[in-house]
């Protein structure tokens, strides 16, 4: 009997500690090294994984992990693909992406984190290092306001705007997706984080909706380039309110 209340005892401590603790999501097609990382972290972290890049995504958005960690070459879907996929999605763009993989990181390094990636650790990996780094991560992501949803919706407008060159410039371009104080959208001009654009919606009476601010740029430098804007006040003629 008491052998039982302590086993039951200790599954309701262990049950109490794993919701306490920070969830982190393992993306790797290798399942030795998702159970290698897995328990070396166990103590830190509630783990969740998979290896499949499909299953992973319905995982981000089920479970809202407090970070993630990602491998680049998988079969049928890359990290990339997947890394992109998460920093796009407004439920999941919020959440910290370290990829872990055995390419090179003077190679992938940049790439990565122009499509969103907050770090690049190469395998073997410093679980130290790791571990400094996720803890620093999960907490600035915790300050951070969370993103309010999007809609993807398809709005005509107008942005002007300085590029890094320092020339004016103005375009024409379609969201992808927006909300009540931001939005995605191709962008051709040379801009980089933190740049500042005014926003017009492309009508003919064309109304001032405000100023808006680079957040995030994927792509960068090429004809597929997207920027992700956010409102630096509440909108003044905005689509959602």
């Amino acid at each position: 009997m008491l052998n039982t209340l302590k086993a039951e005892n200790d599954v309701t401590i262990a049950k109490r500690r794993d919701t306490a603790l920070p969830k982190l999501l393992i993306i790797d097609d290798d399942e030795s090294i998702r159970k290698v990382m897995g328990f070396r972290l166990r103590d830190s972290y509630s783990i969740i994984d998979s290896g499949s890049p499909e299953e992973a995504l319905a995982l981000a958005l089920q479970h809202k992990p407090d970070a993630i960690l990602l491998d680049l070459m998988m079969p049928k879907y890359s990290g990339f693909e997947v890394c992109q996929t998460l920093s796009s999605l407004s439920f999941t763009s919020h959440i910290p992406i370290l990829i872990v993989s055995g390419e090179s990181s003077e190679r992938y390094k940049a790439l990565c984190e122009s499509i969103g990636a907050k770090g690049f650790f190469q395998k073997p990996v410093n679980i130290e290092e790791l571990q400094k780094k996720l803890s620093s991560l999960i907490v600035l992501s915790h300050e951070q306001a969370q993103p309010k949803p999007r809609v993807r919706l398809r709005v005509m407008l107008r942005l002007r705007g300085t590029d890094s060159t320092d020339t004016d410039f103005e375009i024409v371009t379609a969201t992808e997706n927006i909300g009540a104080t931001g939005f995605l959208c191709g962008c051709s001009a040379l801009v980089g984080l933190n740049s500042i654009v005014e926003v017009f919606l492309a009508t003919d009476v064309a109304p001032f909706a405000g100023k808006a601010r680079v957040t995030q740029v994927n792509w960068p430098g090429t004809v597929a380039q997207r920027c992700d804007f956010e409102f630096l006040e509440k909108p003044v003629d905005w689509i959602l309110q």
